[in-house]
């Protein structure tokens, strides 16, 4: 399973180069950064943490869903796979080679976030107020909606009080879950690209360019 998805990766990098550019967006001020996110790594793919509060409903819908919630992680990726965590063969190849619907996982939770997440590398992120927006909107925007305007909740996450949403947009090669988080982490502004970071690796490498790691993830196995 891991070699077939390790072979996809390859191909992905090698092609790249044809995936369309992305727009620029307004650079964070560096003098005073007003919002803090977090960058945590799950070994396949990483989430965004932000705090519940931050976050107007009129940008991203989701936080009435957690009204206790201090923190709220968001991730996205494939429909099936991301909703199946043991995944067959079928939807590891549909997954790599089709384009296929998409979701939003998201976790809420209170506490400090390497609390929560105790074996994961976790990297902040300062950002200000007008690049924090341009994120959050981007993250709003990804939410699929009914003819009402509301989003699409598809029944609980994966772990803790979490839930899947209906993403309106499309996985595919060149649009993979750790490029859909360079994108996301790219509109407010930071030093990204979003077209080379096809693993997580790459995404958590450049991404301790302009954050702190607060929190190493587990000595990789030999």
């Amino acid at each position: 399973m891991s070699r077939i998805r390790i072979w996809i990766l390859f191909l992905a990098v090698s092609c790249c180069a044809c995936a369309a550019p992305v727009r620029d967006a307004p650079a964070p001020s560096e003098s005073e950064p007003s919002h803090t996110i977090f960058l945590v790594s799950h070994g396949w793919h990483a989430g965004i943490v932000l705090r519940r509060t931050d976050l107007p409903d009129s940008i991203w819908p989701a936080p009435e869903d957690f009204p206790d919630a201090q923190y709220l992680e968001v991730g996205w990726g494939d429909k099936d796979y991301y909703q199946t965590p043991d995944s067959h063969m079928g939807i590891i190849l549909k997954t790599g080679l089709l384009p296929t619907a998409s979701v939003l996982h998201i976790v809420g939770f209170n506490g400090t976030v390497p609390a929560y997440f105790p074996f994961s590398e976790i990297i902040r992120i300062e950002l200000s107020s007008a690049g924090f927006e341009h994120l959050s909107r981007t993250i709003g925007e990804s939410f699929a909606r009914d003819e009402a305007g509301n989003t699409m909740s598809l029944g609980p996450g994966l772990y803790g009080n979490s839930r899947f949403y209906l993403s309106k947009e499309v996985y595919h090669l060149f649009n993979t879950c750790n490029v859909w988080t360079a994108r996301t982490l790219h509109a407010s502004g930071l030093p990204i690209t979003p077209a080379s970071t096809i693993t997580v690796e790459s995404l958590m490498s450049q991404a301790r360019k302009f954050g702190m790691v607060v929190q190493a993830g587990p000595e990789p196995s030999e």
